[in-house]
């Protein structure tokens, strides 16, 4: 395994193979994206440690989501087993994955906790409870006031992440496809991002562009058709649509970082 800079354009040819992978096989990705959804939630509403399963789930489940859209890039139909792929490849491989899994989430629930102690107190809703219009009526936009203290929450643990984000970008796949452990693979997945850090950087501003676009067009569409019921009705069915097409160039920021002898990822 060698470590692969890429110029920065390379960032909007990830998002470009997102799309178009995408594209290539749309019911199945996006059907593995809400299985990968469904199994998160259902896991979570477990009691007591089912927020913390979830959370150690998720790097195995988006290797799987990582794996479905190599099978759907080289023109084949990835069938919903490829999510449990992260358990498929050895018990060793497997164990290594679930460490991963259990260091994300305590991690990520450090992190939340670090949040409230830093904003100080509960959880606060995002919409101010006394702009809720009473029951049986229609809110307008006006009535939904966005709560100040929740978005500064919701900011600083956005910021907070990153880091945590940055350690796992890579590191699922590099425990899966290069056998890597654990710890190294967030060491390397670390170096990998800083070493590309312009191209992740047009990454994420290219997918800005195509968010801004999607939710420009859906509030075009909702002036024409029917006005913000029409926007509030396709806003979340649209929202996941476009996180399925997130995933799904994930798989080439890796790709692109990392190369064996051959310049690919092994299977």
């Amino acid at each position: 395994m060698r470590l692969h800079r890429v110029p920065a354009r390379t960032g909007w040819l990830w998002v470009k193979l997102g799309l178009r992978t995408f594209f290539k096989q749309p019911l199945a990705l996006a059907g593995l994206f809400f299985m990968f959804m469904l199994l998160v939630t259902v896991l979570s509403m477990v009691p007591l440690l089912g927020q913390a399963l979830a959370l150690a789930l998720l790097p195995a489940a988006t290797l799987g989501l990582m794996a479905a859209t190599r099978i759907a890039a080289a023109g084949q139909f990835p069938m919903p087993a490829v999510l449990a792929s992260a358990f498929q490849a050895g018990r060793e491989r497997a164990r290594a994955m679930l460490v991963l899994g259990m260091i994300y989430a305590a991690g990520s629930l450090l992190i939340m906790g670090l949040t409230l102690l830093l904003t100080g107190g509960a959880p606060t809703p995002l919409v101010d409870p006394a702009s809720v219009p009473a029951p049986g009526t229609a809110p307008s936009p006006e009535d939904l006031v966005l709560n100040p203290e929740a978005i500064n929450r919701m900011m600083i643990g956005v910021l907070l992440h990153i880091p945590l984000g940055l350690l796992f970008w890579h590191a699922p796949a590099l425990v899966h496809w290069h056998g890597v452990s654990p710890l190294k693979s967030l060491f390397f997945s670390a170096l990998a991002c800083w070493t590309n850090k312009a191209a992740l950087l047009v990454y994420f501003l290219g997918w800005g562009v195509v968010f801004f676009g999607v939710s420009l067009l859906l509030v075009l569409l909702g002036g024409l058709v029917g006005g913000p019921q029409f926007i509030g009705m396709l806003l979340f069915p649209v929202a996941m649509l476009m996180s399925a097409i997130f995933f799904t160039s994930l798989y080439f920021t890796f790709r692109d970082s990392f190369e064996t002898d051959e310049g690919q990822p092994p299977a």
